[in-house]
């Protein structure tokens, strides 16, 4: 990670209303850069904490999936709000999907999304298989939804798949997959989140003492992210930074307070994104200290 390119100030990039146009403008602008990178510079350059949040989830979809296409791309794993492999009832058959999925992020913009699908043969128990579909093929329709209080900048759609021809991604769906990518996207967007509001602090003259805070925050982020995500030091460590960004939410907040109201207001509305996952991430924490 070049940490001077993340030190030194520099104007953030318009909000697009088109996702697609203005994550390809930010890799225009970054360059061939790695995943970490992506998140901390990219979220450093973008205008609202929701824009933020998308570089950080493209910047996990990366290392999830180090071959993925340099565009906008989504994880569809939830059925009925439930992400268990036995509540799953899209198909793979052939090398063809049929099914539904409740949330794709980006809706219209992402374009290649990587699905999971029950492939057992009748009578197996449930497993899980990852795939690869695009949008613009025969059997893919994507519903936009309507916007949603948090990130309303970030859209998001229901998929629907009928016989749509796919590509299988080796290694199975669900520990290959779906279950790291939770973790990824934890330490992600979190470095993501934390580089936005450095940024926020670099262009409001926050207290240098703040700035600095978040700073060692991302390089504890740093230091984390190589790890396993099925490393149980990893998830030790991870519960670590959420601590650390935990404390730092007053000072945080009284720093907003004293600034730019546009600013407060984004981050009041948007905040929660990190709390989302939290009860997973600490039953993840639970599990790893307790086999320590």
């Amino acid at each position: 990670m070049p940490w001077q390119t993340l030190l030194n100030r520099h104007a953030r990039l318009p909000a697009n209303p088109d996702l697609g146009e203005g994550f390809a403008t930010l890799l225009q602008q970054l360059g061939n850069v790695a995943p970490f990178e992506l998140a901390v510079v990219g979220a450093r350059l973008m205008a609202t904490p929701g824009l933020a949040f998308l570089v950080g989830y493209q910047a996990a979809l990366r290392m999830l999936w180090p071959s993925a296409p340099l565009s906008l791309g989504a994880l569809c794993a939830t059925e009925q709000r439930s992400l268990r492999v036995a509540d799953m009832q899209t198909r793979l058959h052939d090398l063809r999907l049929s099914g539904r999925n409740d949330f794709v992020t980006a809706d219209y913009a992402a374009d290649w999304l990587l699905i999971a699908a029950r492939s057992e043969q009748q009578g197996e128990a449930p497993r899980l298989s990852l795939a690869v579909v695009y949008p613009d093929e025969p059997g893919v329709r994507v519903e936009k939804l309507p916007p949603i209080p948090l990130m309303p900048d970030i859209s998001h759609g229901r998929l629907f798949l009928d016989n749509a021809l796919c590509e299988l991604l080796a290694g199975d769906g669900w520990d290959a997959y779906v279950k790291p990518f939770r973790t990824l996207e934890d330490i992600y967007v979190l470095s993501a989140m934390t580089a936005w509001l450095y940024g926020v602090g670099q262009d409001s003259d926050w207290p240098q003492a703040l700035q600095l805070r978040l700073l060692a925050l991302l390089a504890g982020c740093a230091e984390v992210s190589p790890h396993p995500p099925v490393s149980p030091a990893g998830h030790v460590l991870l519960g670590g930074l959420f601590a650390q960004f935990e404390g730092l939410k007053g000072e945080i907040n009284a720093a907003l307070a004293e600034g730019p109201p546009q600013w407060a207001a984004m981050w009041q509305r948007d905040q929660a994104v990190l709390d989302l996952a939290a009860g997973a991430r600490g039953k993840r924490l639970a599990k790893a200290l307790a086999g320590i």
